[in-house]
């Protein structure tokens, strides 16, 4: 059974064990996400509330090995190979109707909103490991200068606002 993100940021040392029981608590007050009451009753960052929801998703879906895969040129078709190496994703295929797509653990949260807002087809993650990953990319998406640093690199961050 996966992790829940308030015992993930237990792990991680972000929480108490106090504090993660005093969010519960809350929650079934006022009915909202676990992340955001982390932020507003802890200040906790943004960011470390979306590394824990990665991390959870991660166990719930699964690490792959990209390079295992045969890639449907019907997956493929469907970003192009800058969108490929920005968003480090990697369409796999399509199964009943939904497009899987592999991504890190550490761009889940970027590739998430990429697919959300900028592509048509519906679509799931699994994760892979960046050097697995960036070697399935040049295979599908071959560029030239991009590679394992690519993928390794920080994505840029969005600024957000958080009120």
């Amino acid at each position: 059974m996966a992790l829940r993100i308030g015992d993930i940021l237990v792990q991680l040392g972000v929480l108490s064990e106090h504090d993660r029981k005093t969010i519960l608590d809350q929650q079934r007050t006022v009915a909202r996400p676990f992340g955001e009451l982390a932020e507003k009753l802890f200040s906790i960052s943004p960011d470390v509330i979306e590394d824990a929801w990665a991390m959870q998703y991660e166990q719930i879906a699964g690490t792959i090995n990209p390079m295992e895969f045969e890639i449907e040129p019907e997956a493929s078709s469907c970003i192009t190979a800058r969108q490929a190496w920005q968003f480090r994703i990697l369409p796999i295929r399509f199964e009943r109707d939904e497009l899987m797509l592999a991504t890190t653990r550490q761009n889940l949260p970027r590739a998430l909103r990429f697919s959300a807002t900028q592509m048509s087809e519906m679509c799931f993650f699994v994760t892979a490991e960046p050097e697995h990953l960036a070697d399935a990319l040049q295979r599908s998406y071959p560029m030239p200068g991009f590679g394992l640093d690519t993928i390794s690199e920080p994505a840029p961050k969005l600024s957000r606002r958080v009120g």
